[in-house]
């Protein structure tokens, strides 16, 4: 079998999804779940190989565990139908205890297994020095494995239904084929979104037939992702190695023009790669969430995560800091500190014990290094410090007249948030901490116009043809989010023309594609950003 090394590879494109496409128009329904479910299994055994087993396994326990804990909610629920209305309370407290105990289990199991696979070798590395640094001769080998594909995007989803069965916000399902397929259905497998199971198992198991629309709105997601991913991506990938490999040897300008760059690489890869996740499940009648909302809009950088990388930031929102925000210690906090600290510090002083957690947890997900805990730390502070300072701002532009809603303000905002943005997202690409402060501390204080004047800019892996195809890819998708932020639905708009204007615009899309993306002789494939993490 022949290995797919991404969703924007030929195997992928024109003969994975092809094949089960039309398989999928010409089968009865419930054949087309099975149909769903093997091309499920295909690509992920075509991508990892043997690792298919971690999947499947995931995949029972949760089966298994799930029925376990809808099994004792039932037992409890018949006790209680019986049962004195004075023991109602310890049955019930009892009965919790169970499934506790359960979900704790089956929680651990599969956080388990991803900090074995995945941080093991990070928390050796740092082990050892730490022994170096005491004078220990005593060292420990560090582990090595081979990590599934999407192995931190699965995990989330079956900790995410354990607790939601947990919570009996949805029943346990006891079909193992629907949360099967709910759990590989390949085209998020890869890089998300992180889907609940009320998202997306009933739609799946409906294998609804196709629909004209839904096939044509889903092709042409598909052609934006790849517009994204292949013109603009993977063109800046030969430029942002260069400058990140080599950072010493460059000054401030060019460190920020690789912070821009990679900031620019990874939400066109990111958002490229959603585009055709989302317009694949579109072709099947499967609405997945968004997991962008024109993030680069932002006025905050809590607004920010709000709009990037959504399915993740509600996940660690449900999961860790509600739960540890409603904790009984963490709310008894909150009430000593409202009475002394205010109605605004207050809640603030226990949210941010909660908010910690969130962000610690956001940077080691994303990878295993300092440079993604100080990222996670990075941006837990500026939202401390903004809300912090909040009242105080609101206060200087009353004194001030400053109209906050003004469009000067606003975009002042925006532009502030966006620097930041690029600053930690530096410090995520560098190849190290200590070499994202080395980059950080020459855009501080070596940063000169040198490149700009002789033109050397153009000698760290991009001519100018490329720079002007990538401005003009980066125009055309500011144009089109701008379009959005202001409710304009563009697909249904272009929908409306005479059949000469949409095929006409389509086919231009298709042919700046062909013309200008980053593949043929001499190119190597760029993987998906972020299905590394």
């Amino acid at each position: 079998m022949c290995s797919i090394s991404s969703y924007f590879s030929i195997q992928y494109l024109a003969v994975l999804l092809p094949v089960t496409v039309i398989l999928y128009a010409v089968l009865p329904q419930k054949f087309r779940r099975m149909i769903l479910l093997l091309a499920s299994y295909v690509f992920f055994w075509a991508v990892s190989g043997k690792l298919i087993v971690y999947l499947l396994f995931s995949t029972l326990s949760v089966h298994h565990l799930g029925m376990w804990l809808s099994d004792i909610q039932g037992e409890c629920d018949r006790t209680l139908e019986t049962a004195p209305k004075e023991q109602k309370k310890e049955i019930k407290k009892q009965y919790l205890f169970r499934q506790r105990r359960v979900v704790t289990f089956g929680v651990l199991l599969h956080i388990g297994i991803l900090l074995v696979l995945k941080y093991s070798p990070f928390f050796a590395q740092n082990l050892n020095s730490l022994m170096k640094l005491l004078g220990l001769s005593v060292s420990v080998e560090i582990p090595r494995f081979l990590l599934p594909i999407g192995i931190s995007f699965y995990t989330m989803q079956a900790v995410s239904y354990l607790f939601d069965v947990y919570r009996r916000k949805i029943q346990a399902d006891r079909n193992l084929f629907r949360l099967a397929l709910f759990m590989a259905f390949f085209p998020q497998i890869m890089e998300g979104p992180i889907c609940r199971y009320e998202d997306t198992a009933g739609q799946l198991w409906a294998a609804a037939p196709l629909r004209y629309q839904n096939v044509v709105f889903g092709l042409q997601r598909i052609l934006l992702g790849v517009m994204k991913k292949l013109v603009v991506a993977d063109r800046l990938n030969l430029m942002i190695e260069n400058i990140y490999t080599n950072y010493a040897r460059y000054d401030g300008l060019i460190a920020a023009l690789g912070a821009v760059a990679y900031t620019a690489q990874l939400y066109m890869d990111f958002s490229g790669t959603m585009d055709l996740v989302i317009g694949t499940g579109q072709i099947f009648g499967v609405k997945m969430p968004e997991n962008f909302r024109r993030p680069f809009f932002s006025k905050t950088i809590s607004e920010f995560w709000k709009r990037w990388h959504i399915t993740l930031g509600t996940w660690f929102k449900d999961y860790i800091f509600y739960p540890l925000s409603m904790s009984k210690p963490l709310k008894k906090l909150t009430t000593k500190a409202r009475k002394r600290i205010g109605n605004h510090y207050g809640p603030l002083l226990a949210g941010s014990i909660a908010l910690f957690c969130v962000w610690l947890c956001n940077g080691l997900w994303h990878g295993a290094g300092w440079n993604y805990i100080f990222f996670g730390m990075y941006h837990f502070v500026l939202i401390l410090c903004g809300s912090i300072i909040e009242p105080t701002v609101i206060r200087i532009t009353e004194k001030l007249h400053i109209k906050r809603s003004s469009k000067p303000y606003r975009l002042l905002q925006i532009v502030r948030t966006t620097v930041l943005v690029c600053i930690g997202e530096m410090f995520f690409r560098a190849e190290s901490l200590r070499a994202g402060f080395v980059m950080f501390g020459k855009m501080m204080t070596q940063f000169r116009l040198t490149a700009l004047r002789d033109g050397s800019i153009f000698a760290y892996g991009m001519d100018p043809e490329d720079f002007g195809i990538v401005a003009f890819t980066l125009l055309l998708i500011f144009i089109i989010s701008f379009t959005q932020e202001r409710g304009v639905h563009i697909r249904e708009k272009i929908a409306a023309k005479n059949v000469v204007v949409r095929f006409a615009i389509w086919y231009a899309l298709i042919l700046f594609v062909v013309i200008f993306g980053a593949y043929g002789e001499g190119y190597v494939p760029v993987e998906p950003i972020y299905a590394e993490f």
